[in-house]
């Protein structure tokens, strides 16, 4: 209960989201070795970035 206990409610809403987004992180980082290879290597930030965004878009079927 949010008011019963305020340290913990507070507490609790520090900790539980930043959990809660390791796994997609740990997905894009996954998913950028697939863009990020040898051969590909001199990709600029922003080519990477887009890559990556049209990637998830595509997966979602978004495209």
């Amino acid at each position: 209960n949010r008011y019963t206990y305020p340290l913990l409610f507070r507490v609790a809403l520090d900790i539980l989201p930043a959990q809660a987004s390791a796994v997609p992180c740990e997905h894009v980082f996954s998913s950028s070795k697939e863009t990020c290879t040898v051969r590909r290597n001199k990709l600029a930030p922003e080519t990477v970035e887009t890559l990556q965004v049209l990637k998830f878009a595509y997966r979602q079927d978004r495209l």
